[in-house]
């Protein structure tokens, strides 16, 4: 069932397939003894997911913003990660993630403006059904 969910979802596919792109190269980056950003990028690259899982059983609409708007929130820190290891020195090439991660911003934001319409969540929830 879940894997389903994920794979008719494009926010969570694509979420998902960026936190593992994210969990590689944190690796390679505790690789080279770079352990601080290791660590917060990871643990704001894979919240996106978490709570785009989590918005998928909201107890209501507001919930169901709420969630949307902290994966929001998880996606602008885990741009700040990137964009140090992007402009700092002796790290490794990561804008193949900052691309994935503004396609995942996107998608984001499109949400959020479709459901601060007056709609019932049923639609909003049916958004990513194709």
């Amino acid at each position: 069932m879940r894997k389903e969910l994920i794979e008719n979802n494009p926010l969570l596919k694509k979420s998902i397939e960026f936190a593992l792109a994210v969990i590689e190269y944190c690796e390679i980056l505790e690789s080279e003894k770079k352990y601080v950003l290791a660590k917060q990028l990871l643990r704001s690259a894979t919240s996106i997911g978490a709570n785009s899982m989590e918005a998928q059983n909201p107890e209501s609409k507001a919930d169901f913003i709420h969630k949307m708007k902290i994966a929001a929130k998880e996606a602008d820190e885990t741009q700040y990660w990137l964009t140090l290891c992007d402009f700092g020195k002796n790290y490794p090439e990561c804008r193949y993630l900052l691309a994935q991660l503004e396609e995942l911003t996107k998608i984001i934001g499109k949400i959020l403006s479709t459901s601060k319409r007056k709609t019932p969540i049923s639609y909003l929830l049916s958004f990513f059904y194709f």
